[in-house]
């Protein structure tokens, strides 16, 4: 197990969740925010994602619209240059 691992663990402890409850995900969304957007953005992003789930909407389907919308994403504009569909619920 290493440090990620060991500390997901502990904090799904800590609140009652399945360790397995986190996929990978979101940690693909984070990385894709954080490079794409700016690094303060990743935390961010993944608790408005995690929010997205808990409304019903896909996990699958919130994190390819907000990976997508980092990849578009220009700040000079301040929208995407592809906007993307609102994710299906």
């Amino acid at each position: 197990m290493n440090e990620l691992d060991a500390w997901v663990s502990a904090v799904c402890e800590e609140l009652g969740l399945q360790p397995d409850a986190v996929p990978d995900a979101v940690l693909d969304v984070a990385r894709d925010v954080a490079h794409e957007v700016a690094r303060p953005a990743a935390p961010l992003t993944t608790f408005l994602l995690g929010r997205a789930v808990e409304a019903g909407v896909p996990l699958a389907v919130a994190a390819q619209h907000v990976s997508q919308l980092a990849a578009n994403w220009n700040y000079n504009d301040s929208t995407p240059a592809a906007p993307a569909p609102p994710p299906a619920k």
